[in-house]
């Protein structure tokens, strides 16, 4: 299993992750709103300003501090921190 570190100390399996997407278009806050009413959402941003979501084939979303990019970097194979 490998692990991606979104922030903070928190990590999540790379194996689980569907998409990261940005949080600002209406459908994600949408997304984000949802997941919150059903009790599935993970926030890892610690109060910071939200840069990524992270949606999981659990129906987990997960708000990240760390912007998409950056994740992104931490998703590449050859990338293995």
């Amino acid at each position: 299993m490998r692990l991606i570190n979104i922030g903070f100390g928190n990590m999540i399996s790379a194996e689980r992750l569907l998409s990261v997407v940005h949080p600002d278009s209406a459908p994600v806050k949408r997304l984000v709103t949802e997941a919150k009413d059903r009790g599935m959402l993970i926030d890892a941003s610690y109060g910071r300003k939200t840069q990524s979501v992270l949606i999981m084939d659990t129906d987990h979303v997960v708000l990240s501090a760390i912007p998409p990019d950056k994740l992104a970097k931490s998703l590449e194979p050859d990338n293995q921190t």
